[in-house]
């Protein structure tokens, strides 16, 4: 699938999500679980991940919590209570969003 600005649109959103579903993850494994979940339909850059990471924790919405393996620092992301309610909150508003583009794309008139 061709790379959107409705993805771009989106990744703080499937970061949230990702987050809320498991627990904690380092940027490589993130990138690998999104291009899992969509077969390949969407990739995560580095490019993109890590500025927008770097975006919620400034917002206080996940915490870094570093971790030596393998000899090598990795940085796990974590949601925040914060991070927590404002996941429901974003995904609500997605549904919304879906919901009203299916309505726009079937419409059903009286």
């Amino acid at each position: 699938m061709r790379k959107t600005n409705l993805f771009k649109g989106s990744i703080h959103t499937i970061l949230l999500k990702l987050l809320e579903s498991n627990d904690k993850m380092y940027g490589y494994e993130i990138t690998q679980k999104v291009k899992e979940v969509t077969r390949g339909d969407l990739k995560i850059t580095e490019g993109a991940l890590y500025p927008a990471l770097h975006k919620l924790e400034a917002e206080g919405l996940v915490d870094v919590e570093v971790q030596q393996v393998d000899g090598r620092l990795r940085k796990y992301y974590k949601l925040t209570e914060k991070g927590q309610k404002e996941t429901v909150s974003k995904l609500a508003e997605l549904e919304k969003y879906l919901e009203t583009m299916q309505t726009l794309l079937n419409p059903k008139f009286s």
